[in-house]
């Protein structure tokens, strides 16, 4: 069956929000027959009650979660020829695995935007279409080779466009390469980017890059992007005097997330715990915090409509941002859990690192340069990062909330981005030890440390 504006698809998923999402980002590319069910046994029943073209559903669920209800209706002769696609949160590599074996035709991990979720329905009806050849050709002109970096909207990744402004302006003309920068929607068209070698590298958050390395991805780390630099901050809707504590505050609500795989997840889940609170993804285990998986852009949004939500953690400037609009209130920075935590990284794929290692040399030199020059000229980095950040002003950032940003004691700081392996093992042991997910690796053969010994050392 060929996919068509008018077949009826069932969206199964037990958050009122992401349901909400669903229907919005749906109607946007054209499908308006929808079906809603809250759960996998209210999936069944909708199956029953409804004649279903293609199902979407979430993975962890109570009473009976996605894989569940793949399973059950892969075992029914009515419906086991039907689509099915998980959308999820369930965004690590292992996961997707278990869904593809279970049967899913598709996988699409939160967060996603409309075009993510239509590029995910159009490959589930063109099963047979020839995946894009993804040349390792690169240009090379009078000795410079075209290096391209993806990136996202955040300040984590204001090192990068540091170095473009120098580069642009004149101030530094490196020797070995020509730099493209590939500003990208969110995670998840990262991770694909640097996975399938559309790009060199990618500023990535670090347990998505370790998470691709241990399965087989040809990626090394070669540089942090930065340390610190997040914020958790609570919703002003919601009167905290109305509680007698913090525990009481969260307990029973929504904490949204920018990724599973994230040192957000980790310090989230770290700061609720030690409330005494059991927080989590909805599922077989109690949990009494629930964590959302949503596009970092939306989340001051998303609290602003929603009271269920308490609060969410991400990147700069975004809850800053938020703050100065009136929606939050801040609760914590993430360096006041964890001072100098690694977040993001900078990875860059094998073949590149072998073939152009004098422009990765370089390239790395620069980019610490271009951190300490962030260091030192805060006001004008603030000023080059509402260009970079937000070039079609669709964030409403300023170059106040930025300078505010990089001001910060225990902010985000960019004058050390040498990579401390202890820093990252902790990360991946924390959330498989306490968190139950994620695949551990060795940390000395995932970063490639010649280029920051060079860099960082001298």
């Amino acid at each position: 069956m060929a996919s068509n504006n008018k077949m009826t698809i069932l969206v199964v998923d037990d958050s009122g929000t992401m349901r909400a999402m669903f229907k919005q980002m749906l109607n946007q590319v054209g499908y308006d027959d929808l079906v809603f069910a809250v759960d996998g046994s209210d999936g069944i029943t909708k199956l029953e009650e409804n004649k279903i073209d293609l199902i979407i559903s979430d993975w962890n669920m109570p009473k009976r979660d996605g894989l569940e209800f793949l399973t059950w209706v892969r075992g029914e002769d009515r419906f086991k020829e039907i689509p099915f696609i998980m959308a999820t949160a369930q965004g690590d590599k292992a996961q997707q695995k278990r869904a593809k074996e279970a049967g899913a035709n598709g996988h699409i991990p939160k967060p996603f935007d409309k075009e993510e979720l239509k590029a995910g329905i159009e490959a589930v009806f063109s099963p047979d279409a020839q995946e894009p050849q993804h040349k390792s050709e690169r240009t090379v002109v009078a000795g410079k080779v075209q290096m391209k970096l993806a990136h996202i909207q955040i300040t984590d990744h204001l090192a990068l466009g540091v170095l473009k402004h120098r580069i642009e302006t004149g101030e530094v003309t490196p020797r070995h390469f020509a730099l493209e920068t590939l500003c990208l929607p969110g995670w998840n068209p990262v991770q694909e980017a640097i996975e399938k070698g559309d790009v060199d590298g990618a500023f990535v958050l670090a347990p998505i890059a370790m998470d691709l390395f241990a399965f087989d991805v040809p990626i090394k780390l070669v540089l942090l992007a930065h340390k610190n630099g997040s914020i958790f901050v609570r919703s002003k809707k919601i009167d905290l005097n109305n509680y007698e504590s913090l525990s009481d505050f969260y307990k029973y609500k929504v904490i949204d997330i920018p990724h599973k795989m994230s040192v957000h997840n980790m310090l989230a889940h770290k700061f609720l715990k030690e409330l005494g609170l059991s927080p989590g993804v909805p599922g077989k285990k109690a949990i009494n915090v629930r964590f959302e998986v949503v596009p970092p852009i939306q989340m001051p949004a998303i609290m602003r409509e929603n009271e269920e939500v308490g609060g969410f953690i991400v990147a700069e400037p975004i809850g800053s941002n938020a703050i100065a609009k009136g929606i939050a209130e801040l609760q914590f920075l993430s360096a006041s859990l964890w001072d100098n935590h690694p977040c993001c990284v900078v990875a860059m794929r094998d073949e590149f690192i072998a073939e152009h290692s004098d422009a990765v040399f370089e390239f790395v030199s620069l980019l610490v340069e271009a951190g300490r020059f962030i260091e030192k000229n805060k006001a004008q980095a603030a000023e080059i990062a509402v260009s970079f950040l937000d070039p079609q002003k669709a964030l409403g950032l300023t170059s106040e909330v930025l300078n505010k940003v990089l001001d910060t004691p225990q902010g985000i700081r960019m004058n050390d981005l040498y990579p401390v392996l202890e820093d990252l093992d902790t990360i991946q042991r924390y959330m498989h030890d306490e968190m139950g997910f994620g695949k551990l690796i060795d940390v000395e053969k995932f970063a490639d440390l010649r280029f920051a010994d060079a860099a960082c050392r001298c």
